[in-house]
């Protein structure tokens, strides 16, 4: 019998054993959507809710929905929809034509803005809308400047699109607002798009129409396209206005294409209406895509937006003065906690302070190195539910949304106040 021997490693530059080729069936989940991160907004709130189904009496900051019920007028439309056996089949992909003349109707009324039913696509609420738009924009490698903190849905829509986003963050010493200097730096001959978003999420920061003029203007002199997303336009406070881009730069419309919807002003998240509004040739192609992607929206979705788009604000405004008035308990309340710096938005329903100074300190025997780690033990510890700023491309911020009820948010904070409270 020989002897063994043990099998000698290999040296270098020696090639080891190779692996075998991986074949396309054995991926069992493709690189292009493998790559794509969960919605950390919908993660936190999804875990919040199981939390309290399961007994915890967890209170949720984490998702942007308004607390309130659609309003009564939009779901009796909805009901006489549901009756209408013209609704019971496919309609135009690009959107009831009612609709249509309800969008270009509204724009024209909020925003200053003209366009014709050619220039309008409905999509299954504003997340498509951003999609598909940035999908009819985007060849492989372009590149799209995306003023962080930024929603946590922008790059990876970017991404699945081909384009490859290139942050130009702002922190809470700009009121969280981008320069055109920071924009210029972050231009390449790559640069396609700008994506806009004012009032943002998560920041709630608006940018004055001076501001918005001059970006505008920049971008138009740089050959770029301009996504702006308007889906919180109505939710401003104190007398500031979130004036549309194209409104102020009439010369950009025909390389801007606006998303907005109807879940945020109306309460309506759940009816997933949305839409793209554009220069025609690219809402066309938009609505190639979609006729691929998902048919028509909902026709009993569509009649209740009609409904909403075609009634007065009265409800909105209503809605809107509660924000206002939760938005200013929610910062005072913040700014009580040693080691919180929290700008007040002008926009929205979000707050986004920042928590450096809280990292690294003790807070119920464990000391977080970043606000993922802070925002675990608040939840555990407190049983509030945050989402944490990685998720907006900004490290130790934590956004809150204070689209809940008035007595959950003192409780939620209060618990927060006691907890932070006694950081070391």
């Amino acid at each position: 019998m020989g002897t063994m021997t043990a099998p000698t490693a290999p040296g270098p530059g020696t090639p080891g054993p190779q692996q075998p080729p991986v074949s396309p069936a054995d991926r069992r989940v493709s690189r292009r959507i493998a790559s794509i991160a969960e919605s950390a907004t919908l993660a936190v709130d999804a875990k919040a809710k199981a939390l309290k189904a399961a007994g915890k009496p967890v209170i949720g900051f984490g998702a942007g929905e308004p607390d309130f019920p659609t309003p009564d007028y939009i779901v009796e439309a909805a009901v006489q929809a549901a009756r209408n056996p013209t609704y019971h089949r496919y309609t135009p992909a690009g959107g009831l034509p009612a609709l249509k003349e309800a969008i270009v109707a509204k724009t024209l009324r909020d925003s200053g803005v003209q366009a014709t039913t050619a220039d309008v696509l409905v999509t299954n609420g504003g997340k498509q809308a951003v999609y598909e738009a940035l999908a009819t924009m985007l060849d492989p490698g372009d590149e799209v400047l995306l003023p962080a903190p930024y929603w946590t849905t922008y790059p990876e829509a970017i991404r699945l699109a081909g384009g490859v986003p290139v942050p130009v963050v702002a922190d809470e010493q700009s009121g969280y607002l981008v320069s055109v200097r920071q924009l210029e730096a972050a231009r390449t001959p790559r640069t396609k798009v700008l994506l806009f978003c004012s009032p943002s999420n998560p920041t709630g920061a608006v940018y004055p129409a001076e501001q918005v003029e001059e970006i505008g203007r920049w971008a138009l002199e740089s050959g770029l396209w301009v996504l702006t997303d308007e889906i919180y336009e109505h939710l401003t406070y104190g007398g500031v206005t979130a004036p549309s881009m194209p409104a102020v730069v009439p010369e950009l419309q025909s390389r801007c294409v606006i998303v907005n919807g109807v879940a945020k002003t109306y309460a309506m998240t759940g009816w997933r209406v949305g839409w793209i509004l554009g220069p025609s040739d690219v809402v066309k192609a938009a609505t190639n895509l979609q006729s691929h992607a998902t048919s028509n929206v909902a026709n009993v979705s569509q009649a209740a937006a009609i409904a909403a788009l075609t009634g007065d604000l009265s409800a909105v405004d209503t809605m809107r003065a509660a924000f206002d008035r939760r938005r200013q308990t929610i910062v005072g309340m913040l700014r009580e906690i040693p080691g919180i710096a929290c700008p007040e938005p002008q926009g929205a329903f979000y707050v986004y302070p920042s928590v450096k100074a809280l990292l690294g300190r003790e807070i119920a025997g464990r000391t977080p190195a970043s606000s993922v780690e802070l925002a675990e033990i608040i939840l555990e510890e407190a049983e509030v539910a945050v989402v944490p700023g990685e998720a907006f491309g900004t490290p130790g911020y934590l956004r809150l949304s204070y689209a809940l009820g008035d007595d959950d948010l003192v409780e939620g904070v209060s618990r927060m106040q006691r907890l932070l409270g006694t950081a070391g």
